[in-house]
């Protein structure tokens, strides 16, 4: 598409803007509009940015919008919108494509777009563009707070953003070529920013206390300032350092010269006197061709020392991806005026602006204010103007902000989290190894400051230097961090300039390091050391003892009996140390009462009576709900019924164990590894800590860098031969530079005509060479190893001699036994003779045949496969948890069947289902297979009944036994499989419509209206009345809310002990968060209000015989079934010996599911009640007693989450089918 061809409307938006008449811009009336429009193009432009492209080609920019804004600011709507419209149109192409696109035509739209930025910012190097945002900055600057409307806080931001994204695009190569000192498109913008004043205005917004929300994108904008600078360049400007500047210059051309005038003499003496056509045919004897002969030259003698086999080859195309990196920044000095107003500004900033501004946006970043990656920024303001300051007569309390240990804390951190992003995404690498060159030029400006901290002539700045540096040396985490970049560096991700900075920062903290270690005697640092463990097999649970058998229970008790009379007739005292109940323990007040029952049996049947007979009498002081210890009046006789019934009771601690679950534990377990980090402290050796870089990485590294000796700085090729020779002379490890690539940097070293500048990597060339042919001299394998990059190990054994270390030394000498040909050959008879046996692990049988050593199963795995025997590990899989049983059989299927047609008529199907089933199976392929067969139609079938509470039979009384409560899900325990499907399976239906039962809640209105509730429960009375009588009007029941109108009964619909009055009542308590009421079911009926306000009522007086101890509340019929409560005496009082003994239920009864969803809502208020944790699989515990409004607050959060979802759930599904 030719996109100066615009689109008939932009073409005419863009028409009515105006017209340029000489300097003069005319407007048009419809500007504004125009404008606006404009701005809403650019809103929905496609992929391509089409809107962008032919505004850009048309140059609206410069022609239209930048006439507008100088000659028209003091209009301004109309100023507001041209900046609006000229921040979308220059913001960076990087953020309009999201990403530099890469395929071919997404990218010439890319690069478009971005050589339209680069014509918008030289049309903004005018002073009067700058001029004009000066001022109208500087005019929303002086106003107060008070004043400033949202209009101007945007407007400001606008500028502000206006200017980033001018100094943010990018130059263009093509266009800027010119020579060190000129000006280009970016020192334009920057002096005519200067010239306007603007600068300084950022300076009063970096150091303004009102102006504070500003700083990240002041400090964005110095950023981009100051990109193409260099910091000790801008220190050194105009302090006489001109002539040294200058001097640096000369010794570089004259370096460059000696090298031109050595190739031109090598070149003439190359050349004969006489040119030949025949320079004759020549065999060089000892260098062979590619047969055996020796290659015979054709070319002049001269050209002799350049020959090689690769001569005449083409050179190989290095791929993409393993190409280096490119350079991110180009170095560039800028004009000298622009850079000595930098100059100035730095300073100034520096004394006024930085520590302040740097500490607004640390603020910022640690409290996660500001835009992602933004603490780039702070990266860079810290290694720019430090660097400044040290250059610039280092002042150091002029950047006290960031010179500190939280400071070494903050980079390191960041440096860190950029290494792992850069291994984790792949993708992005290159992008995480610009943050991560920005961190680690931050950290070196660090040390250099200390460094610099050190030489102060004042004591205090050199104390505290020296604390910063005993903090940092001591953690381990800065010492190990140039150990890991040197060993994760790579080429292809992180530029030269990364791995030279990478060295000379090395280079630094060891020279401080070992110069702080060398003024101690001993230097104590902290080390942290992983260990890994292997997490052993679970042991299987010990066999629970097996409870006595009522024989022995009977005479137990008649033992016993001497005992407690004499306790009870006061002849023997009780002990007073014994306290069934601790306030301070995290157990639940309901497990609690639990242990209280088992403590009371184990000491009756440890022949304790009188430690028995005091839990009781305590335990029934702190429990006297549910008379489950008695009641306050109970006398000797009763207390002695109690005990004989605790004593025969069945309590889950002596249930028996569950066969099935210890097999199950018997399986074989993999063994996991478990890694824990150890903190101590020891004592430190710099030798030791710089034998950690006497590795192949660090030295491949060094090599990569001295490649480019010849570009390199000195100083820069000081710090990596310092390194090289630390590593050969300081270790004596000189071998370990042994290697081919680097005699080969050597060599063109030595032969380099200008060498004379690089004497100290010269002589460390000559030193290694030196020390190879001498070892070469007696191991003529040296140049063999030649090819190879070496470990110390390796290094060990090429001096002392192959063979030299001994049994146990070195990483390749694992502690794994070998395979002796014995042990092999047994392991290939062993395989053919298992390898055809069906049903079996051919791994653990072989191990299991195999003599000592004992060998794991990896070991036998990877044996196997050395030996040819099988492909890889993978064709011996290990054999999983619950594959065994996958299939039905048919003996299972009829089984199953025959349970099914048994306990169809049970209450609990399911859970009779899974207690008879031979083999183990999960509630959910149960039910699944009952459905594949057909024997039920749906899982509700399968849910357990419940029953109502009228059709129960009242446990303990006359001539009804009291049965223990079913609970299938205590069987249940299956594992991970059955989660969801056996939960659905419990819960049952839902039934919406139930109601209470005449008289509920009386005992309860009574009591509360003793204690001050007479007005709410007058209200409530007459909220009933009314609805019933509207609902025999009407003739048509809708749920009513209870909405309260007074503060009284606004107190008392938050009371608790209100709602369980409602709960009795039947009032259904606020489903969801969109509810906020009470409401009355639409499923009661008139006459049943009536009565319920009738029962309320008639408790306003008080009737006699009302009940004093708290009530029950009535359950709905989609409670759980209630587990059988005991009486106040554990059984009928019978001394039968046929008597079986009474199950105790469960106590963490779970509350009716209304309740349940009400109380889902509450679990913010406070913690979790202390009954909320359910009892251990296959427990039953004491009965639960009549509960008053306390109980029920302690029951609140019984279910889990998941489960009141799923009830939730089921409501729904059951509102929609009604």
């Amino acid at each position: 598409m030719d996109w100066y061809m615009m689109n008939c409307e932009l073409l005419a938006t863009c028409s009515a803007l105006g017209y340029l008449e000489g300097e003069v811009y005319h407007r048009e009336p419809d500007c504004l509009e125009s404008v606006k429009d404009l701005i809403r193009y650019l809103r929905h432009e496609d992929e391509t940015r089409d809107i962008r492209q032919q505004l850009g080609a048309a140059q609206i920019l410069q022609n239209d919008l930048l006439p507008i804004l100088v000659q028209y600011p003091q209009d301004k709507v109309l100023f507001d919108a041209v900046i609006r419209l000229m921040v979308n149109l220059t913001q960076p192409a990087l953020l309009c494509f999201g990403k530099v696109p890469s395929d071919a035509t997404s990218r010439h739209h890319f690069l478009q777009v971005l050589s339209y930025l680069q014509a918008y910012k030289e049309a903004f190097a005018s002073e009067k563009v700058f001029g004009v945002l000066s001022e109208k900055l500087y005019d929303l600057l002086q106003l107060d707070w008070e004043q400033r409307q949202d209009e101007d806080m945007l407007l400001i931001e606008r500028i502000l953003l206006l200017v980033r994204n001018v100094l943010h695009i990018p130059p263009d190569p093509t266009e800027e070529q010119g020579v060190d000192g000129d000006a280009s498109v970016h020192d334009r913008v920057l002096w005519a920013l200067h010239m306007s004043g603007m600068d300084d205005l950022l300076k009063f917004l970096a150091s303004a206390q009102v102006e504070q929300q500003w700083a990240l994108h002041v400090l964005e904008i110095i950023s981009l300032m100051f990109r193409d600078q260099s910091a000790e360049e801008l220190a050194a400007l105009g302090q006489g350092q001109a002539a040294a500047e200058h001097g640096e210059d000369i010794q570089e051309l004259e370096t460059l010269r000696q090298r031109e005038l050595a190739e031109k003499r090598a070149r003439a003496l190359q050349r004969p006197s006489r040119h030949s056509r025949f320079g004759g045919s020549y065999v060089l004897q000892g260098l062979k061709a590619i047969g055996d002969r020796d290659v015979i030259f054709h070319k002049g003698l001269h050209n002799l020392k350049s020959y090689s086999h690769d001569m005449g080859k083409e050179t190989r195309r290095v791929p993409r991806r393993r190409q280096a990196a490119p350079e991110t920044e180009t170095p560039r000095r800028s004009a000298r005026n622009v850079r000595l107003f930098l100059r100035c500004f730095c300073q100034d900033f520096l004394e006024s602006c930085y520590n302040r501004l740097m500490l607004l946006v640390k603020d910022q970043l640690v409290r996660e204010k500001a835009q992602q990656h933004d603490e780039t920024y702070y990266l860079w303001a810290t290694a720019f103007f430090m660097a400044f300051n040290r250059r610039r007569g280092f002042r150091p309390e002029l950047v006290s902000e960031t010179v500190s240990v939280r400071a070494f804390h903050f980079i390191e951190q960041n440096l860190t989290t950029y290494y792992e992003m850069a291994l984790m995404d792949k993708k992005e690498a290159a992008t995480w190894a610009r943050r991560m060159h920005l961190a680690l030029k931050a950290y070196q400006e660090l040390l250099r400051t200390v460094q610099e901290m050190d030489r102060s002539p004042e004591q205090a700045v050199r104390d505290s230097s020296q604390v910063i540096k005993s903090n940092i040396f001591y953690l381990m985490e800065y010492r190990e961090l140039f150990l890991t970049l040197f060993r994760k560096f790579d080429e292809t991700k992180q530029p030269r300039s990364f791995l030279r900075d990478l060295v000379e920062t090395a280079h630094l903290f060891l020279r401080m390091l070992e110069r702080f270690c060398q003024g101690r005697s001993s230097l104590v640092v902290q080390s942290k050391r992983v260990r890994k463990k292997k997490k052993k097999p679970r042991a299987p649970a010990a066999i629970a003892p097996q409870p006595p058998s009522t024989a022995e229970l009977e005479e137990l008790w008649a033992g016993l009996v001497p005992q407690l009379q004499a306790c009870l007739q006061g002849e023997v005292p009780l002990p007073e140390d014994v306290v069934p109940f601790d306030a301070a323990s995290e157990t639940p007040v309901e497990e609690q009462r639990t242990e209280a029952l088992l403590q009371i049996q184990g000491c009756l049947r440890g022949a304790r009576a009188p430690q028995a007979l005091r839990l009781l009498r305590s335990a029934r002081d702190i429990w006297p709900e549910g008379d489950v210890f008695g009641t306050p009046d109970t006398g000797p006789p009763e207390e002695m019924q109690l005990l004989r019934e605790i004593l025969f009771a069945p309590l889950p601690g002596h249930a028996p164990p569950k066969t099935e679950e210890l097999e199950e534990d018997e399986e074989e377990e993999e063994e996991e590894e478990e890694e824990t980090v150890q903190v101590s402290e020891k004592e430190f050796n710099f030798l030791d800590y710089l034998k950690r870089f006497a590795c192949a990485p660090v030295v491949r590294a060094l090599v990569v860098l001295l490649r480019g000796y010849a570009r390199n700085s000195p100083h820069t090729n000081h710090c990596a031969a310092r390194l090289l020779h630390r590593l050969a002379r300081d270790l004596h490890m000189e071998a370990l530079l042994f290697q081919l690539s680097l005699f080969t940097l050597f060599h063109r070293l030595l032969n380099d005509p200008a060498a004379g500048a690089y004497q100290e990597l010269v002589a460390l060339a000559k030193f290694i060479l030196g020390k190879f042919f001498a070892l070469a001299a007696t191991n003529k394998k040296a140049f063999v190893e030649l090819l190879f990059w070496k470990s110390p190990l390796a290094i060990r054994e090429m001096t002392e001699g192959y063979g030299s270390l001994q049994d146990g030394e070195g990483a390749g000498r694992s502690r794994v036994p070998p395979w002796t040909p014995q042990q092999e050959q047994e392991l290939r008879e062993l395989y053919w003779k298992y390898k055809e046996v069906e049903g079996e692990d051919i791994i653990a049988t072989i191990l299991a045949h195999l003599p000592a050593p004992g060998r794991t199963r990896r070991q036998v795995v990877k044996q196997l496969v050395r030996l040819g025997l099988a492909s890889s590990a993978k064709d011996f899989p290990r054999e999983r948890k619950g594959t065994r049983i996958v299939l039905w059989t048919p003996e299972q299927e009829e089984e199953l069947t025959r349970l099914f047609e048994e306990f169809q008529g049970s209450e609990d199907v399911l859970g009779n289902i899974m207690r008879h089933l031979t083999a183990r199976r999960s509630r959910a392929r149960v039910v699944e297979k009952l459905l594949g067969l057909g024997l039920v139609s749906e899982r509700k079938e399968l849910y357990k009944k419940r029953r109502r509470k009228g059709h129960v039979p009242v446990p303990g009384a006359a001539g009804t036994p009291a049965l223990p409560a079913q609970d299938s899900s205590a069987e249940d325990s299956d594992g991970e499989e059955e989660d969801e499907d056996g939960d659905e399976a419990e819960e049952g239906p839902m039934d919406e419509h139930w109601t209470p039962e005449e008289g509920a809640g009386q005992g309860l209105a009574h009591r509360l209206h003793q204690e001050g509730l007479a007005g709410p429960l007058q209200w409530l009375e007459n909220c009933l009345r009314r609805t019933a009588e509207d609902r025999q009007v009407d003739g048509v029941s809708h749920p009513v809310p209870l909405v309260p109108l007074s503060e009284e009964n606004e107190d008392a619909m938050e009371d608790r002990r209100f709602w369980a009055l409602l709960r009795q009542l039947g009032l259904r308590p606020p489903s969801n968060e969109q509810e906020s009421f009470w409401r009355i079911p639409a499923a009661i009926t008139p006459q049943q209000l009536r009565r319920m306000a009738t029962s309320i009522a008639h408790h306003h007086h008080s009737p006699p015989g009302s009940p004093q101890g708290p009530l029950e509340p009535p359950r709905c019929p989609q409670d759980p079934a209630p587990a059988e409560q005991l009486p106040a005496r554990l059984g009928s009082g019978s001394d039968s010996e046929s008597e079986e003994p009474v199950p105790v239920p469960n106590p963490a009864r779970p509350g009716t599911k209304r309740q349940r969803e009400f109380d889902s809502e509450d679990e913010d208020d406070g913690s979790l009640a202390p009954s909320s944790l359910p009892p251990p699989s296959g427990m039953e515990l004491a009965p639960a007693a009549p509960r008053s409004w306390e109980d029920e607050d302690k029951d609140e959060d019984l279910q889990p989450r998941g489960r009141r979802k799923r009830v939730r759930r089921l409501e729904e599904e059951e509102e929609e089918e009604g």
